[in-house]
């Protein structure tokens, strides 16, 4: 019997866009349903009642929820193509520690940061001290994953790519080449790897300044 791949996403959300570089890395085949969050459909709340949010990945009808979760089922259940978690114990285990901690601790920081706070200045300090971390753990490797792109990598994908949309939108400096060369490197490289994965950066420019716009004016009514 043929598989049946489905992805239930959004163009701009940097999660389901782990999810499809993930099956693109596997070479598997899916269907890529576009959802309207303002106006979500039954299938995306039949698949994902508890959270109702995107990215789902629906394998022959079996819904699967939660971006870094997808991750790991793919890799699991497509084992024959592009690893994505290493198969050493440790060093899996290592991976899945940097991908939480980018998830609980520096996507909510940056965030902060570019979005607006009541201390800005200390916000931005924050998020860059957690970014130096994990410019840290990249230790002279061109990913993090080593020579490869690996589980931590496609999970930093808002970081490498999101995250300069949005400063060139707010003007707040959180990655540069002088304050983590490294980082900023690695980004370069990993946009170049995926650049067919990745929204149109014009496009998501557009999007966020309109919602910089929104938020703006209604903070100064």
């Amino acid at each position: 019997m043929a598989e049946e791949v489905k992805l239930l996403g959004v163009w701009g959300s940097p999660f389901s866009r782990r999810v499809e570089i993930a099956l693109k890395l596997k070479g598997v085949k899916y269907e890529y349903f576009e959802e309207d969050l303002q106006s979500k459909s039954a299938l995306l709340l039949k698949s994902n009642p508890v959270h109702q949010k995107i990215p789902v990945l629906l394998h022959n009808d079996r819904p699967i929820a939660e971006s870094q979760v997808i991750l790991e089922y793919i890799d699991q259940t497509w084992k024959e193509g592009f690893p994505i978690l290493p198969k050493d114990p440790y060093e899996r285990a290592q991976a899945r520690f940097w991908a939480r901690f980018i998830d609980e601790k520096c996507l909510p920081a940056a965030w902060k940061a570019l979005w607006g706070s009541e201390e800005p200045e200390k916000a931005v300090e924050e998020a860059c001290e957690l970014l130096k971390i994990l410019e840290n753990e990249l230790k002279d490797k061109k990913f993090f994953g080593g020579e490869t792109v690996g589980l931590v990598d496609i999970v930093a994908n808002f970081i490498a790519y999101w995250l300069g949309a949005i400063q060139e939108v707010v003007g707040v400096e959180l990655l540069t080449k002088e304050k983590l060369p490294d980082l900023y490197d690695w980004s370069d490289e990993f946009c170049s790897a995926f650049h067919e994965s990745l929204p149109p950066r014009d496009k998501l420019v557009t999007f966020f300044r309109r919602r910089f716009q929104s938020t703006t004016t209604a903070t100064s009514n």
